[in-house]
């Protein structure tokens, strides 16, 4: 089988003047949880769409899962599952109902009421869908993205009105589908959600791909300077060093042993994030 569930070279999507998508170059690995990053207007959403096979590109060769999403069929949409940013439901329909009629679509769906107890609505599932609040229905439009048995899954800010506690019962799911062998494509503003799903990750900024990797080495982040830091005469002492372990070695003949309120940190991936994109 193929390896490659993602493979994007030279994208180009224009509306009128402006362009979008410029030339974006991609390749996601099947079974991998892949993040896009960017800010508002650098071209991610409308990517994710031409992968989808909802909107048409002007230029660029786009395959996923073998066919390109301008021209496949039926059957290659049966094998994708999408949450949208935004979604129109069914208001007077309960969960359950909504859940088992959408499981009809598909030619091996999942059993409909696993799916609302793996998303955490058992309890709302006789509900009516227009009395949810915004977080549950928000795990309605997840239900709905997997319900298919997807070998890819699009997630687009999937998390949007979840409490903390929601969040990490979706991270489970999400850690669970992908140990079952399911490529997701995550495009979240959540940073610490990327950092802690994503295998890989590209940042987008003026329509195209301004870096990739994981998200530990991202942008340099590995072998950037680390910031040593502790208390010393009641005073917090901070130095930069590309030899953090040197550093922390001449703390410890300093103080004979503990350094007082000791911390080591690398660049966050938000601190990296912000450096790229200001640098397009």
């Amino acid at each position: 089988m193929n390896q490659t569930a993602v493979k994007v070279r030279g994208l180009t999507k224009r509306y009128g003047e402006v362009t979008a998508v410029n030339g974006l170059d991609l390749e996601i690995r099947r079974g991998e949880v892949f993040g896009i990053l960017g800010p508002n207007g650098a071209g991610k959403s409308t990517t994710v769409e031409i992968l989808e096979g909802y909107r048409h590109r002007d230029a660029g060769e786009v395959t996923v899962l073998g066919a390109d999403p301008a021209r496949a069929g039926r059957e290659w949409r049966s094998r994708i599952g999408v949450v949208l940013q935004t979604s129109n439901d069914v208001a007077e329909l309960t969960v359950r109902e909504l859940v088992r009629h959408f499981a009809g679509f598909y030619p091996r769906p999942r059993n409909p009421d696993e799916v609302i107890e793996r998303v955490g609505l058992a309890a709302k599932a006789n509900t009516r869908v227009g009395k949810l609040s915004g977080g549950q229905r928000r795990r309605v439009d997840v239900a709905l993205g997997i319900i298919g048995r997807p070998e890819l899954l699009f997630l687009d800010e999937p998390t949007t009105g979840f409490d903390p506690e929601a969040r990490r019962r979706f991270w489970d799911l999400i850690a669970g589908l992908a140990h079952d062998g399911t490529t997701i494509v995550l495009t979240s503003h959540y940073l610490d959600e990327i950092e802690a799903l994503a295998t890989r990750l590209a940042v987008i900024a003026k329509g195209r791909v301004v870096a990739e990797g994981e998200p530990a080495t991202l942008g340099g982040r590995a072998s950037a300077k680390a910031r040593v830091s502790w208390l010393e005469d009641g005073v917090r002492r901070t130095v930069e060093t590309e030899e953090p372990t040197r550093t922390v070695l001449e703390l410890s003949r300093r103080f004979s042993g503990e350094v007082p309120e000791l911390t080591i940190k690398r660049p966050t991936l938000e601190e990296i994030y912000l450096e790229l994109i200001q640098e397009v």
